[in-house]
């Protein structure tokens, strides 16, 4: 059975302008909002052309214990270059954790396929 996690790409965002950068804190405290923004070429910017752009980001928070992460906001880029119409892949959202975890953002690229990234928030009482 072939498994669609093994087509999913990462690498260092500021040497690879498909990774989603992810900026939050490190450190939040227990029920207050975390402030995510998720951007797809900080360093390297990406064309995002009518041949070459970015459709969506998902954003996810996979809670300490527990077996599945949760998709907490999906966006999709519609816009890429109709009547001079290009929408930027950024993106923030806001959410409260109870428990430290890990925040995953995962794009697509219409020609370069899937790429993901995450980082670790550590929530304290």
């Amino acid at each position: 059975m072939k498994s669609i996690g093994n087509l999913y790409q990462s690498g260092d965002w500021k040497g690879e302008k498909h990774v989603p950068v992810i900026h939050a804190p490190e450190t939040v405290k227990k029920d207050n909002l975390v402030d995510v923004k998720v951007l797809v070429g900080e360093e390297i910017a990406h064309p995002n052309t009518f041949e070459h752009y970015i459709s969506w980001i998902k954003v996810y928070f996979q809670p300490e214990g527990h077996k599945f992460p949760i998709e907490i906001g999906s966006f999709d880029f519609t816009s890429h270059g109709e009547s001079g119409l290009f929408t930027e892949p950024n993106v923030s959202i806001r959410f409260k954790a109870e428990k430290s975890g890990t925040i995953y953002a995962t794009s697509y690229c219409n020609i370069h396929g899937l790429w993901e990234n995450s980082v670790e928030l550590k929530v304290e009482e």
